[in-house]
């Protein structure tokens, strides 16, 4: 097992340079730059952009170097110094930006995580059990709703209703008296308040592939020999069930477990959007927009790195809990 996790932190090192690379080549593919923007957007307000604030200001950005300069710096000062760069966009480092987002937008996350687990795992084991009732077939057809309806279009049908027909806006995470306040028991208060509806949307797709994915790994396990051996010997029903065909049939779930932590730093982007939440989503969506090269590498440099930890510590968890893995495929790889 030691060996195995070795191996796999090794080949991340060479996977992590090329995520970083990509990430790179990536903001910097779309012509113009930052500064581009930035000086058409002052000669749009009739300011008078001569040639040496052009220069002043190309070589403030470090723009006057080639690219892979650029790289260079960018990721030593990542590596040891944990500076990500300054944000044009927001004047002031990445690592400042992402930090103000970062708790807002993992508490939200991790609610919706664990409202999607808490729901669909026993509607999923239930619904195997009672196949082709009329609780499986329900719950089918909410599924089937869950992973057809986007999310975001769910959040204007929800916010049009809300203020259409109970005349409240739903949008935000704060009260306007709340915004720009100190944090107190009565901000996160007002918080928890506004935060139903996003955790709500970001839940429902999770709950519904969680929930399709438990119900058909568990019809596949309440088909198999072993199952009909421990009804045999007088085992209670549920007893047989979280005992032998759960413990088997959650695997897939578990096996994808970990990938949650890039959904954790970024949410729900588009929904985030849409609800004019101050958390990591419409960040990034501005920095891509605006070529804010700096703070859109950033993060697509953490989410990258999210996903490759993710991935090896899903591996472990799975390895941990099914002795097949540990024993078999997982040792020898």
């Amino acid at each position: 097992m030691l060996t195995f996790i070795l191996r796999r932190l090794l080949r991340m090192i060479p996977q992590l340079v090329l995520i970083s690379l990509l990430a790179f080549i990536i903001i910097q593919l779309p012509p113009g730059d930052y500064l581009t923007q930035y000086l058409n957007r002052l000669r749009s307000t009739g300011a008078s952009v001569d040639q040496a604030t052009v220069d002043r200001f190309t070589h403030m950005y470090g723009l006057d170097r080639p690219m892979y300069q650029q790289y260079v710096k960018w990721v030593t000062n990542i590596v040891t110094d944990l500076d990500f760069g300054y944000s044009f966009e927001w004047q002031k480092p990445v690592k400042e930006v992402i930090a103000g987002r970062m708790p807002l937008t993992f508490l939200i996350a991790l609610f919706a995580w664990i409202v999607s687990w808490g729901i669909a795992i026993p509607i999923g084991i239930f619904s195997a059990v009672k196949q082709y009732s009329i609780a499986d077939y329900f719950f089918t057809f909410i599924g089937f709703i869950g992973l057809a309806v986007p999310p975001f279009l769910l959040a204007l049908v929800i916010m049009y209703v809300a203020f259409d027909s109970f005349g409240v806006r739903v949008g935000g995470l704060f009260s306007p008296e709340y915004q720009l306040a100190p944090w107190n028991l009565a901000k996160f208060m007002d918080l928890l308040q506004h935060m139903w509806l996003p955790v709500l949307l970001l839940a429902i797709v999770g709950t519904a592939n969680i929930m399709r994915t438990m119900r058909a790994t568990m019809l596949d396990e309440l088909r198999k020999q072993y199952v009909t051996v421990a009804r045999a010997k007088g085992l209670s029903e549920w007893r047989v069930l979280l005992l032998y065909p759960v413990r088997l049939a959650i695997n897939p779930i578990l096996s994808q477990t970990f990938y949650v932590l890039p959904w954790l730093f970024s949410g729900g982007m588009v929904i985030e959007i849409v609800l004019n939440l101050p958390t990591a989503g419409p960040a990034m969506w501005i920095s891509l927009m605006s070529q804010d090269m700096y703070l859109a590498g950033s993060y697509i440099l953490i989410l990258g790195t999210l996903t490759a930890f993710g991935g090896l510590l899903s591996d472990i968890l799975l390895a941990a809990v099914d002795p097949r893995i540990r024993f078999g495929g997982l040792e020898a790889t």
